[in-house]
């Protein structure tokens, strides 16, 4: 199977603490895969290293969709990011214009110049995520998790391999929170890689995946 991360005796750094020591593990196309851990516990931090946020101070291999994180340049990273969808826990969409306005900005600051398209993209993604009848609602009207799906879509538009999804059911309900991650399973079993960071075990249970988990500085698989 297709490796589409690789990460051999990675450190993880922050402000010159070390947060995670001696990190292994790899993902495979289309593989969901949980990060479990304490607030604190290097969740974010690892995943932050994978879309070259945080950057890695040493490792012997650290590779996601064929960029090599040891030696990526500043001018690469756009060009990773552009392969991966994230989604926040805080949705972090813009609060001045509508949801579809929030999906065609991605797409027109990614590159994307045909106005035909980006509608045709844009109406892809919400009937996706369940949304193509909310798209003309600005954020402050839709729900928590309708703005979640939004959140969705819109790591969704680049058809990208790789979703990250760090704590996405933190600021839901627990049944809105279940339709969002019976949500991120789908899109695994169509072929997208999803790592959610969570601390909400009894959805791991419930949902069950490959878990590695953040302890004492080290990623236990």
């Amino acid at each position: 199977m297709e490796k589409i991360i690789d990460y051999n005796k990675v450190d993880i750094e922050r402000a010159d603490r070390l947060v995670m020591k001696n990190v292994s593990f790899s993902i495979s196309k289309g593989e969901f895969c949980y990060l479990v851990g304490r607030v604190g516990s290097g969740k974010s931090s690892l995943m932050k290293t994978m879309y070259a946020d945080v950057s890695i101070p040493n490792g012997e291999k650290a590779e996601v969709l064929g960029f090599d994180l040891l030696s990526l340049k500043k001018r690469q990273i756009p060009f990773l990011r552009r392969q991966i969808g994230i989604v926040f826990q805080d949705f972090q969409l813009l609060q001045d214009r509508s949801a579809l306005s929030n999906l065609r900005f991605v797409l027109q600051a990614t590159g994307w110049r045909d106005k035909s398209l980006i509608e045709d993209r844009i109406e892809e993604v919400l009937t996706a995520v369940g949304m193509e009848n909310k798209a003309y609602k600005m954020p402050h009207e839709l729900s928590g998790g309708e703005q979640q799906r939004i959140v969705i879509a819109r790591a969704l538009l680049n058809k990208p391999e790789l979703i990250l999804a760090d704590e996405p059911t933190g600021n839901l309900d627990p049944q809105t929170g279940y339709q969002i991650i019976s949500l991120l399973h789908r899109l695994s079993e169509e072929g997208t890689a999803v790592v959610m960071a969570t601390h909400n075990m009894q959805m791991v249970e419930d949902f069950p995946a490959r878990v590695m988990r953040c302890v004492e500085k080290e990623l236990v698989s």
